[in-house]
């Protein structure tokens, strides 16, 4: 891997917007309540995806949907739950901690499914490298979380 990676910036770049979006989504259920905010903001970013489509902006198509597998079309129901959980989550314990269990929940998740190759992914075993990692990741979240 070079110095730069493109695909590695553009991570991060939906890293930080993600602990932006969920810092304002928090903001918002405070006032409108979480189902209100969760609803707004699928709402809008559906509208954004819509106008991305109708821009010209798709590189598949919609008329293909029925060939995805079942379980590919998850995240929509899932992205709900997720809204939810991260607005509460940041309301209560705060920015910091809340993603800090985030993002242990998150990588602990993605190598389970690298590791059994679910969901279509190349698989990638654990290696001890890996454990810890993990490990190492879990004993600086707990530290964060003090």
């Amino acid at each position: 891997m070079g110095i730069f990676n493109p695909a590695l910036a553009i991570a991060a770049g939906s890293g930080i917007a993600m602990a932006f979006q969920g810092a304002v989504n928090s903001t918002a259920a405070k006032t409108i309540g979480l189902w209100e905010t969760t609803f707004v903001v699928l709402a809008s970013g559906a509208l954004l995806a819509g106008a991305g489509l109708a821009a010209g902006l798709n590189s598949g198509g919609l008329a293909r949907l029925g060939a995805a597998p079942w379980w590919s079309l998850l995240g929509g129901p899932v992205g709900p739950l997720i809204t939810i959980a991260v607005a509460y989550g940041i309301r209560k314990l705060g920015a910091a901690n809340a993603t800090t269990a985030i993002i242990v929940g998150q990588i602990g998740m993605a190598a389970i499914i690298d590791h059994m190759g679910w969901f279509g992914v190349r698989p990638i075993a654990f290696s001890p490298i890996k454990i810890l990692g993990l490990t190492l990741l879990t004993v600086g979240a707990r530290i964060l979380l003090s």
